[in-house]
């Protein structure tokens, strides 16, 4: 075990400190994985408070708010404390947030942030040298001003004491993340059988940026170029054919996309169908040949090795059942294993 997974395994008091207008998807997401480990396993593994700056109730963007809240002080021994940030995050950043998180810092908790909960963490200069991620939406803006942060694409980063997560649902595969470093595969089986979840996503999927979001609509002619080639995986266009099509030249192109993305047009167009391969493989029951030819590889070969550069395992290995849901689902019914409050029908 590192010593990532071997901290998160220790996690057990998890603290949610509420930002005014934060998202209640993202806190509700994150709490359910907590309260459905606790039944299923039969023990209390999991703590968790609502926290707030004053210990008042705050309103999410729904309008809604937990009653039941404490301050930092009040809630007792904290081993994770996630900010809980949503529309309007910039208005509620103050310096009493980043004092109150600068001083968890101190006392050696574990920091993250759920949705644009990330953005109080950046701003309180705890994610410099830091990977994390935040929702798309504040990515671009956060990017430019913060160069020592190293914002990732993925749903979810744990790096080191710095957990991160996007908004929506992507919680749950964050928490899931963090009770299978506790407790193993089987119980977030367990989890996700009674949640109806198909696939836990991991730390190689990645929110998708509409590529207007990423660069901005000042950069219509690169999102021009992103869509022809959305639009043209099975048989990819050439980059001449991209500039052409563009109206502009291939330097022009070229030029574009190292500026602005810091990579060359086919290098980003082969990430684009080797990211729509790996939502094939995981999603379809498309053969790996079949899935090779819609992604516009001439064969399994080059396809396997592209993929392997990219995600560090080759096709074939990523549609094995690595994760215990798979495992379970694919076994005959009378060699499943499961807990005995598992098969609880009610949620």
């Amino acid at each position: 075990m590192n010593d990532v997974s071997e901290k998160l395994s220790t996690i057990r008091r998890i603290g949610f400190l509420t930002l005014n207008e934060y998202t209640m998807i993202a806190l509700s997401s994150a709490i359910e994985v907590l309260r459905m480990a606790n039944r299923l396993s039969g023990q209390t593994h999991y703590q968790w408070t609502i926290l707030s700056l004053d210990g008042k109730p705050v309103a999410a963007s729904n309008g809604l708010s937990y009653a039941d809240v404490s301050t930092y002080d009040a809630g007792g021994d904290f081993d994770l404390v996630l900010v809980c940030g949503g529309t309007n995050i910039q208005k509620f950043v103050n310096e009493k947030v980043v004092n109150l998180l600068r001083r968890m810092a101190h006392d050696g908790i574990v920091l993250g942030g759920l949705c644009t909960g990330t953005y109080a963490l950046v701003k309180s200069g705890l994610l410099d040298g830091y990977k994390c991620t935040v929702h798309w939406e504040n990515m671009a803006g956060l990017r430019e001003f913060h160069p020592r942060v190293h914002f990732q694409e993925e749903l979810f980063v744990i790096d080191r004491d710095r957990v991160t997560c996007t908004g929506g649902i992507a919680p749950i595969d964050m928490m899931l993340s963090i009770v299978r470093s506790a407790f193993g595969k089987t119980l977030v089986a367990d989890i996700s059988n009674q949640f109806i979840l198909e696939r836990v996503r991991d730390g190689y999927d990645r929110q998708h940026i509409p590529m207007a979001a990423r660069l901005g609509f000042n950069h219509s002619a690169l999102v021009d170029i992103a869509a022809l080639m959305e639009a043209n995986f099975e048989e990819p266009l050439t980059a001449v054919e991209l500039a052409k099509l563009a109206g502009l030249s291939l330097r022009q192109v070229q030029r574009m996309f190292q500026v602005s993305l810091d990579t060359t047009p086919t290098k980003y167009y082969l990430q684009l169908r080797l990211r729509r391969a790996r939502e094939l493989l995981l999603q379809s029951q498309m053969s790996i040949t079949q899935i090779a030819i819609s992604c516009g590889f001439q064969s399994t070969c080059h396809f396997s090795k592209s993929y392997r550069a990219l995600y560090g395992r080759t096709p074939r290995s990523e549609r094995q059942p690595h994760n215990a849901i798979e495992q379970f689902r694919a076994a005959p019914p009378h060699q499943r294993k499961t807990t005995s409050r598992s098969r609880v029908p009610s949620l």
